[in-house]
């Protein structure tokens, strides 16, 4: 089992890149889409929320086929770009929603706090309301990234050399494959649960906050 849970081990670093790279993209992307959905602008709203219900709709992996084999006519792009790409474009709609939920839920008082302080009201969103709305976004966003290194798995399809990638190619070498995968299913486990206890501290750790 060592010698498996090594050789899968191999596939580490690309699993990493594709999961922080993809979460990045929607990280940034996500602001401008919650933004939209959140405009008084009804074509930027309903542009939003198309990308939105669109995005979620479908697998990852449809999106990784489709930018991977689907543009493989007229572009190139290479496996792991595709997979953060498409990954990407998923996290950058579930994280816009995170983020409008948790703008949504600072109370209406903050904003008559700011207005009468005299502070306009983009001033009022930038400096009183974002910060607190993304405070409350943390945590489901960093429990989100867990999600989305268990959907990293799906990037073999396209010939991406990460975790699930190498416990095929063992498995295919003639291998028993039920060491093999429960060795993958066990180095995702020691990946996935530091995140996901870190992001257990980082809501108990907003909640504490919110309640002072």
């Amino acid at each position: 089992m060592t010698d498996i849970v090594l050789f899968l081990l191999q596939g580490l670093w690309t699993t990493a890149v594709i999961t922080i790279g993809s979460f990045l993209i929607g990280a940034v992307l996500g602001v401008p889409v919650a933004l939209a959905r959140l405009s008084d602008v009804p074509v930027l709203r309903w542009a939003a929320t198309a990308y939105v219900e669109v995005l979620r709709g479908i697998p990852p992996i449809a999106w990784m086929l489709v930018l991977f084999y689907g543009l493989s006519r007229w572009v190139q792009i290479e496996p792991v770009v595709a997979a953060c790409l498409a990954l990407g474009a998923v996290a950058t709609a579930y994280l816009a929603e995170n983020y409008r939920a948790g703008i949504r839920s600072v109370a209406q008082g903050q904003w008559e706090g700011a207005d009468a302080l005299g502070m306009g009201s983009r001033d009022t969103f930038w400096r009183v309301i974002a910060p607190q709305g993304i405070g409350v976004a943390l945590p489901p966003s960093a429990g989100f990234a867990v999600g989305l290194l268990k959907d990293s798995a799906v990037a073999s399809v396209i010939g991406v050399s990460d975790i699930a990638f190498q416990a095929l190619m063992l498995n295919q070498q003639g291998n028993a494959g039920l060491p093999i995968f429960l060795g993958a299913g066990l180095v995702y486990l020691l990946i996935s649960v530091p995140i996901a206890v870190g992001a257990r501290r980082l809501d108990a750790a907003v909640r504490v906050r919110s309640a002072v």
